[in-house]
């Protein structure tokens, strides 16, 4: 494969999975409050673990751009809270998961991740929140232990089953497809039992988080942004 037919499948597996990323902005929601979670940062980082941190960060900008300009009515703020929290979880772990490429490292990238995202969130919306909510940064601040901290919580602890659920059929439908090589042996050491708990597990923390969306914090699912 030359160089130039390498970058070409590149970009175009990377726009596919920008495309699937859009289509959760609109097809899948948890409403909680002002506050929305779409799936779309767990397919991006699927990027950040094919292809690098780097583009997975290129992707989050591509993503949230095209959402601000078609179906987003968060303005300005909303564009750059989504373009933090898709950066800084898919950058996060595809950078742990880049030097450690194996499925204990993208265990360890995606755990670094939701605390890395939840952090940031909260400094975000103490920066943001008040000029988009016209309120003062005290009642920003109430709203951190009831709202904003488990609402970023359990949207990176989605994000990061949903992650570790869709990484292996996304790869392996790019490489069906002709835009990935083969896995190699080296990646593909996971005995087939390890594999199965690790999808049962991480399938369960996407239950136990969309649970706590519904239940916990009073949110509602969605197939269609109103």
């Amino acid at each position: 494969m030359t160089k130039s037919s390498a970058k070409i499948k590149k970009m175009v597996a990377v726009a596919l999975i920008c495309a699937l990323g859009y289509m959760c902005t609109f097809i899948f929601h948890f409403k909680v409050g002002f506050l929305t979670f779409d799936a779309k940062d767990a397919v991006i980082t699927l990027a950040s673990f094919i292809y690098g941190p780097m583009t997975g960060v290129i992707a989050s900008l591509l993503v949230s751009f095209i959402e601000f300009f078609t179906i987003s009515d968060t303005g300005v703020y909303g564009f750059i809270m989504n373009f933090a929290s898709s950066a800084m979880f898919a950058g996060t772990a595809g950078l742990v998961y880049k030097y450690r490429h194996t499925m204990l490292g993208a265990v360890a990238g995606l755990t670094a991740a939701v605390f890395t995202m939840t952090a940031l969130m909260l400094v975000m919306n103490l920066a943001i929140t008040p000029y988009y909510m016209n309120c003062t940064m005290g009642e920003v601040m109430a709203l951190i232990p009831t709202l904003l901290f488990p609402f970023n919580l359990v949207k990176a602890i989605m994000n990061a089953g949903l992650s570790y659920v869709l990484y292996r059929p996304l790869r392996s439908a790019l490489q069906a497809a002709g835009l990935l090589p083969p896995s190699s042996k080296a990646e593909g050491k996971v005995s087939a039992l390890a594999s199965v708990i690790a999808i049962v597990i991480a399938l369960l923390v996407v239950a136990a988080a969309a649970l706590c969306f519904i239940f916990v914090l009073g949110g509602k699912f969605t197939w269609i942004e109103p």
